[in-house]
């Protein structure tokens, strides 16, 4: 099942095609998922163009699980502002109570988000502010 993700992230397509459909059937597709596709994702995340992670992260909400939540915490480490904001978007569906304190326990990211708010757009703000409270509940 992992290639064909790969594939279908690795697709040229046009932003409102991914948002229609491929987010859709990359989320089925994950749904579906073994134990040794997650290890082969998690292997292949950080060897991929940062188009392809930002698709990936934008759909990992699927079933909120841990090796969703893994993920998205080593995306967390990119450089990239984009892809930095659509994983704690991601995130905030994330309400588990476990999930909520690993990420109390990461002062890097709250660091991260506290720092965005300064410079962020006003919709950026809104959504990492929405995060922390949903993490501070």
């Amino acid at each position: 099942m992992y290639k064909e993700l790969d594939n279908l992230l690795s697709a040229d397509t046009s932003v409102d095609s991914w948002y229609d459909d491929g987010c859709v059937i990359a989320s089925a597709m994950l749904s579906e998922f073994n134990p040794s596709d997650w290890v082969e994702l998690s292997n292949q995340v950080h060897h991929k163009p940062i188009e392809w992670q930002r698709k990936l992260a934008y759909c990992l909400d699927n079933e909120c699980n841990v090796n969703e939540f893994n993920i998205l915490l080593s995306l967390l480490s990119t450089n990239d502002e984009e892809l930095f904001e659509i994983c704690i978007d991601t995130l905030r569906s994330f309400t588990n109570q476990e999930i909520k304190k690993m990420i109390l326990d990461n002062p890097n990211i709250l660091q991260r988000i506290n720092d965005s708010l300064h410079t962020a757009s006003l919709p950026v703000k809104k959504m990492l502010q929405d995060f922390l409270s949903k993490i501070h509940l």
